[in-house]
């Protein structure tokens, strides 16, 4: 159990930047194409604040958002909101190299936090995106999980989602007991298949995790940089833990998870929360 999670809302956004919707609005198209995803705004308040709402029901105490270096505008949402008051909100930026134009990826972004509140690195945290609504179910699953180190495992023929879209997120595989074996980010679409489970279903990461610092930090530290996509992933630090015969436990959940990727997502999320 833990009291603790950990948001990532440090990306550079380059997806919903690029996309295209003609069902938006000017005003909704200048959000999209300026704010970080967690901050663009669905009926009324920012998308984050949803995934907020999930975590203070499922009784966690400390967020720590993780933004990038210009953090104003998450602090004017979220500091000394009335609506959270019973949740410490802190902040962890993600600094930039010098030699880079964008963020350095997950796994540094988590680095990065856990240097910036060292408390953490003896604790246990749970991890996720800001840009995905989890549920209230999945949080309390994670929060309570009898385990250090946990990822939840998503069942993909229950995300609404086209096989091509789920290509991008991490694929898995597990023994028969949902020890991780395996995590393979952003697989090519025709090797999923061969990622079928002993159950007979492919599960795939949502990028939501329980760790303990104790045991994870120094694989962050030491966390390599994708050969392609030049960025330091959590599932390489995950693979590099389990290579040291760490368990990570698989907690297979089957729902869908709501993802604001583009902004055709922005006109779907608007559906699902009027339908509310």
């Amino acid at each position: 159990m833990t009291e603790n999670i950990i948001i990532l809302a440090g990306g550079a956004s380059s997806r919903m930047k690029k996309s295209t919707d003609q069902n938006l609005s000017p005003q909704k198209i200048t959000q999209a194409n300026k704010l970080s995803k967690g901050l663009i705004e669905l009926r009324g308040k920012p998308f984050l604040s949803y995934l907020l709402e999930n975590i203070l029901k499922a009784e966690f105490k400390n967020v720590y958002i993780i933004t990038g270096e210009n953090s104003q505008m998450f602090r004017k949402a979220f500091e000394n909101n009335p609506n959270f008051k019973s949740l410490k909100i802190r902040f962890a930026t993600q600094y930039i190299p010098d030699n880079r134009e964008k963020p350095y990826g997950t796994a540094d972004a988590l680095y990065q936090c856990l240097n910036q509140y060292p408390d953490l690195k003896d604790d246990t945290f749970c991890v996720c995106n800001s840009d995905n609504l989890y549920s209230l179910n999945a949080l309390k699953i994670l929060k309570n999980a009898n385990s250090l180190q946990a990822i939840l495992a998503y069942d993909i023929d229950h995300l609404k989602y086209p096989r091509e879209r789920i290509s991008r997120f991490a694929v898995m595989r597990f023994n028969e007991n949902y020890h991780l074996l395996d995590i393979v980010e952003k697989p090519e679409t025709y090797k999923i298949k061969s990622y079928t489970d002993a159950f007979q279903k492919i599960r795939v990461s949502m990028n939501i995790f329980l760790f303990d610092g104790k045991s994870f930090f120094k694989y962050l530290q030491s966390c390599p940089a994708h050969p392609v996509r030049d960025e330091k992933e959590l599932p390489t630090a995950l693979m590099n833990m389990i290579e040291d015969n760490i368990k990570v436990i698989g907690i297979p959940i089957a729902e869908h998870v709501p993802d604001l990727t583009s902004k055709s997502d922005i006109t779907e999320l608007e559906k699902l929360f009027k339908n509310q």
